[in-house]
């Protein structure tokens, strides 16, 4: 792999999509309401009537 030019930026590439990803869900969850977490947590036990 080292006779490929340029391939070491494939490695940086992933991770600082990884690591923004990560960093943007745990954002996204320290920001979100609690009322829509509980709507959401309670949905599987609702019943369709």
């Amino acid at each position: 792999m080292e006779t490929i030019d340029g391939i070491a930026i494939f490695p940086i590439i992933s991770f600082i999509i990884f690591f923004g990803f990560f960093v943007g869900l745990l954002i996204w969850v320290f920001r979100t309401d609690k009322s829509y977490i509980n709507y959401i947590e309670q949905l599987p036990f609702k019943e369709d009537k």
